[in-house]
């Protein structure tokens, strides 16, 4: 074990910069906490196995407009209430032709 001595000065001086650092990072997401609260959001690995669809299928719908999504941190999200409308919409994208489902 080793062990590392610092001056109290220094320690609290780390202590308010955490607590700063902490401080920003909340102020940053409590915008988005309002969004997330009121519904919930997956993400395209969900949706993904949700539609049973593959990832390009998964852009064709966001391409063509048939899937509202919201980019945050480079990651994209999507309403469950707009993935349950496609569902129930039909995917457009899907056909079937000698047993095999085509993307």
């Amino acid at each position: 074990m080793e062990v590392i001595a610092i001056q109290k000065s220094v320690l609290d001086g780390m202590k308010n910069e955490l607590k700063e650092l902490l401080e920003l990072t909340e102020n940053a997401t409590q915008k988005y906490t309002h969004i997330f609260k009121e519904e919930k959001w997956l993400d395209n690995q969900e949706v993904c196995l949700m539609m049973n669809i593959t990832k390009r299928t998964l852009q064709t719908y966001k391409d063509k407009g048939l899937l509202p999504y919201s980019k945050l941190n480079r990651k994209n999200y999507y309403k469950i209430s707009d993935v349950q409308a496609l569902l129930e919409a039909g995917q457009p994208y899907k056909t079937v032709e000698n047993g095999f489902i085509h993307e």
